[in-house]
């Protein structure tokens, strides 16, 4: 992902397929609220499944000249911050960010998230997860992207042309919480079915090029303001209003989250050098093949990059698998053992008896 000023030969004219979910977005009136999580839903299955979990990662520079993508994965919170912040378990954390017009902002992302995140904004604490803790963590990251955008505006070793795409995916419990601005997307296989948790901000799409036409932007051959191929990231200030002024371009993230279940096998997060050149099904079944062959996430995001190099994308590539299923529920089912059958030889003289038997069994 790129501006085309800086990055022409990030252009790619191919559309990639979303499924029907739905998104919550405090900005867009037209897309329908998430499926709220009620108490009850979540405390009817606290005993119940909780996911099991392990990632992996690769990124590769691909065709470009410069490495632009950065990403963060954590499985475990609650050891990360060990006693100083309280989560219910259990607890993880993943990233990926996408830089354009130089890798800095993305840089300056990767290194400060956790602050920016789990600090800065005084992130919700609670043992177990309830509609209070649900929207408490919702607000604080919404609240937490927002800071990150002013920040990369005040730090004056980014440059002003320099953005990022960012989407996070947390974990607490069974709930899983994806947060996106920009094109990078998050998947999910249910029972070997992609669903897809994020939703791509490219200026061409009706609500997206509906609210940037009525902040003043025009959208060119598909750019923002023939610029940018997203209409929202992090930093980008040569292209946004002063500091509280609504701009077409904004950092302001849309949220989906699901009850995670035994059906639930894994998570890809991508940038979208991957989505340029593949469906969200086609992932979810070339990993999901991996998975059940030797259940190794890091080898199916290298699979998942080397894919998308052999599928000719243009762009730099980074892929962040993370398992929610137990070791067992991923193997491959052994096939049934077949009874072997032995070969045995009979001397001359057995022949003989055995031939007299039968003779004498056919004559009686």
């Amino acid at each position: 992902m790129g501006k085309m000023v800086v990055e022409a030969e990030g252009v790619c004219p191919q559309s990639v397929p979303v499924l029907d979910v739905q998104y919550k977005s405090s900005s867009q009136a037209d897309i329908k609220p998430a499926d709220k999580i009620s108490d009850a839903v979540l405390e009817s299955v606290i005993l119940q499944f909780l996911p099991y979990i392990r990632s992996g990662s690769f990124a590769d520079i691909g065709p470009r000249r410069y490495m632009e993508d950065e990403h963060i994965l954590i499985d475990d919170l609650s050891s990360h911050f060990g006693s100083v912040l309280k989560f219910p378990k259990p607890s993880a954390f993943y990233g990926v960010f996408d830089g354009h017009g130089g890798s800095e902002a993305a840089a300056y992302i990767r290194k400060n998230v956790i602050r920016l995140l789990f600090e800065d904004v005084n992130f919700p604490q609670a043992s177990e997860v309830d509609d209070v803790f649900l929207e408490e963590v919702e607000n604080s990251v919404r609240e937490a992207f927002l800071l990150a955008d002013q920040a990369l505006a005040d730090d004056r070793s980014v440059s002003s042309s320099s953005g990022t795409t960012a989407l996070t995916a947390m974990i607490f419990g069974r709930l899983l919480m994806v947060a996106n601005i920009g094109d990078c997307r998050a998947v999910l296989c249910r029972k070997g079915e992609a669903i897809d948790m994020s939703q791509d901000h490219r200026p061409i799409y009706p609500s997206e090029k509906r609210r940037v036409e009525e902040l003043g932007g025009y959208i060119d051959d598909g750019y923002l303001n023939g610029v940018l191929s997203v209409s929202r990231a992090l930093g980008d200030w040569d292209m946004k209003f002063p500091h509280g002024s609504p701009s077409p371009l904004i950092a302001e993230p849309e949220f989906q989250q699901v009850v995670l279940s035994e059906d639930d096998e894994f998570l890809i997060i991508g940038c979208d050098g991957i989505w340029d050149v593949m469906s969200s099904q086609q992932a979810v079944s070339l990993v999901r093949r991996g998975l059940r062959r030797h259940d190794d996430p890091e080898q199916c995001a290298r699979d998942l990059v080397m894919e998308a190099l052999r599928l000719n994308t243009i762009d730099n590539l980074t892929v962040i698998i993370v398992c929610l299923s137990s070791l067992d529920h991923c193997q491959e089912p052994s096939p049934p053992r077949q009874r072997k059958m032995r070969c045995c030889s009979l001397s001359a003289e057995a022949l003989c008896s055995l031939r007299s038997f039968l003779d004498g069994s056919a004559n009686s």
